[in-house]
């Protein structure tokens, strides 16, 4: 076998460097610092945990997108996390369960996915969010779309679009007013999902009702009163009530849209979720809605939060700035120096003769006490 070059990493995974590094760590920092605002307190997970673990706290979370290896110490199966929101839920109903709730957390990390898709080529990429956990009420979506769009404006992210699903729809209509058995459940998703009226049709009498629903998608308040006009004996006027509740603060540069049956990547998302979408990116840069944790006694706790991937705005540019780059010769004043951090500058000092300024990519340079331009 030949020897793997030095610089190659495995595929999928990158490194930053400066200034993406640096944009990287802004950006992440202001959408933090937004977060924060909002009285979200900072939790770090670590970067593995025992399998059994990560995927125990999430009700109807699967083994996914696990990388996994044996942990010599222990030996047993750890997993590199995927996503951090079960980490998040295993801290709230472990070392935090006596917290009060509301439990407000946020966090920020890489996550590593097996396999990488179509869309996103990276296998690492960089997760930050929030998760409010105690409640999923419609008080609590309104907060967690609320501060998931001010989180993205924070970056200087415009041209936002929010789409809005009802996961367990078909669930509750199975279960209720449009019966259906559990194979024809799975049978109607997969058509629902890919949109696919024709098929849907072929899938018998039983599911012809659920047609509706393909043509309750697109702008939100055009699809909800596509929705609303569905006949099924009250059994949506509480998720369009706070469908409506949800979007009335959102202002009116947000697009809003409602597509209520997606269910891809929010299988463990419960009565509520939503996609966040930037103009000229591909794919979205966030989503969220409902879930349920689960305690080790097996008690269910609600839980509402959002996750934000920021890879692709920091590529095109999101969280650069204009450094001030000065550089300190032989000799200069310490104390002239230390002024100059504290105005915002930063100060590159020379440790030698052979040390050039502009090689260091400083745009000015201390000449005395004077500041001055290459």
């Amino acid at each position: 076998m030949n020897p793997i070059p030095p610089g190659l990493l495995p595929e999928g995974l990158s490194v930053r460097l400066p200034p993406q590094a640096e944009a990287s760590a802004r950006l992440v920092r202001d959408v933090l610092d937004t977060v924060a605002s909002h009285g979200y307190a900072h939790v770090q997970p670590p970067l593995a945990e025992f399998e059994e673990t990560l995927v125990a706290r999430l009700k109807s979370a699967r083994a996914q997108d696990l990388l996994r290896a044996v942990d010599p110490v222990s030996q047993r199966t750890l997993a590199l996390r995927p996503d951090m929101t079960a980490q998040v839920g295993r801290i709230a109903v472990t070392r935090m369960a006596g917290a009060a709730r509301p439990l407000r957390l946020s966090y920020a990390g890489p996550v590593l996915k097996l396999r990488a898709n179509q869309l996103r080529p990276e296998r690492e990429q960089l997760q930050v969010g929030a998760e409010l956990i105690g409640t999923d009420s419609v008080a609590a979506a309104t907060e967690i779309v609320s501060v998931a769009i001010e989180a993205l404006q924070s970056a200087g992210v415009t041209g936002i679009t929010v789409d809005f699903t009802l996961p367990d729809l078909v669930d509750r209509l199975a279960a209720g007013p449009m019966p259906l058995s559990p194979d024809e459940i799975e049978a109607v998703r997969a058509e629902l999902d890919a949109k696919d009226a024709g098929a849907l049709a072929a899938q018998g009498e039983r599911a012809q009702p659920y047609l509706t629903l393909i043509e309750a998608a697109g702008p939100f308040h055009a699809a909800m009163d596509r929705l609303e006009a569905i006949k099924v004996d009250g059994a949506l006027d509480s998720r369009i009530a706070a469908l409506r509740a949800i979007a009335k603060p959102i202002g009116w540069d947000i697009t809003l849209t409602l597509d209520p049956t997606e269910r891809h990547g929010f299988e463990y998302q419960s009565w509520f979720g939503f996609s966040i979408f930037a103009e000229g990116f591909v794919g979205e840069v966030g989503r969220g809605g409902s879930y349920t944790i689960l305690h080790g006694d097996g008690r269910e706790e609600p839980a509402m939060g959002f996750s934000l991937y920021p890879d692709p705005l920091i590529d095109a540019g999101f969280g650069k700035s204009v450094s001030r780059r000065i550089f300190l010769p032989l000799g200069h004043d310490a104390e002239r120096g230390k002024a100059l951090r504290a105005e915002g500058w930063q100060t590159v000092a020379a440790l030698g003769a052979q040390d050039k300024g502009e090689a260091l990519d400083c745009t000015h340079w201390l000449d005395g006490s004077a500041v001055t331009a290459y």
